[in-house]
């Protein structure tokens, strides 16, 4: 079993933190024991980062300031290229190239998702690499073709992460949101369990009247009057 997650998280401060909170067990002491080698993802986590439909992606500047960068796109722009690696495309911005510049120099990266409405969210650490497409034009075409129409073509490059550890991250005070789609998703299955529901309804009161007309078919033969 690797515990990376916890080598990278639970830094000598925190630790001594978590001793004096009572939560060392539950935490620290995760590094008194496994083995310290890149954690794969695992199929619950893969699925997740493929239905996710924007993430945050935390750098750090070359004085050690942390940046944070929302990236966002169709379900799927962040694919999940095997059990180690996720790649997606880096489009054109505002010019700031805050994060390119920061992995130049530092190719540590952290992953936020969330799933606002089922309350998950999923912490991803890993090493990024810088793709160009004059590097490896198909490599950016791939991860590009995520996105449709002028967007997949302003995909300057591919960003590679080498995936060294996840966790899950407790639900405790993320707020549900919902977008149209997935509201419009809700809907048709609430929609549709109306409809199976109206099927099953029509059909067990159509038995019924079958039922009560032989019944009283069966009165009327017997000389009994149903009437």
């Amino acid at each position: 079993m690797s515990n990376r997650y916890a080598r990278i998280a639970f830094s000598a401060a925190a630790r001594e933190r978590q001793k004096i909170a009572g939560s060392y067990r539950d935490y620290g002491a995760q590094l008194e024991h496994g083995r310290d080698e890149p954690q794969p993802l695992e199929p619950r986590e893969m699925g997740f980062i493929r239905a996710a439909d924007s993430f945050f992606l935390g750098t750090a500047t070359p004085d050690g300031w942390p940046y944070i960068q929302h990236r966002g796109g169709p379900k799927g722009f962040v694919q999940v290229l095997d059990e180690h690696t996720l790649a997606f495309a880096d489009l054109s911005g505002n010019g700031q190239y805050v994060t390119v510049g920061n992995l130049t120099g530092n190719d540590r990266v952290a992953l936020f998702f969330i799933d606002y409405p089922v309350r998950e969210r999923l912490k991803v650490y890993g090493r990024a690499r810088m793709v160009e497409r004059t590097e490896d034009p198909d490599l950016v075409d791939r991860v590009a073709g995520a996105y449709n129409g002028a967007i997949q073509k302003i995909a300057e490059r591919a960003i590679v992460i080498t995936v060294e550890a996840s966790n899950w991250n407790c639900v405790k005070y993320i707020r549900p949101r919902f977008t149209k789609e997935r509201l419009d998703e809700a809907l048709a299955l609430v929609r549709r369990d109306a409809a199976a529901e109206r099927q099953r309804l029509t059909a067990e009161i159509e038995d019924l009247r079958r039922e009560n007309e032989a019944l009283r078919a069966r009165l009327a033969t017997d000389g009994v009057a149903t009437g």
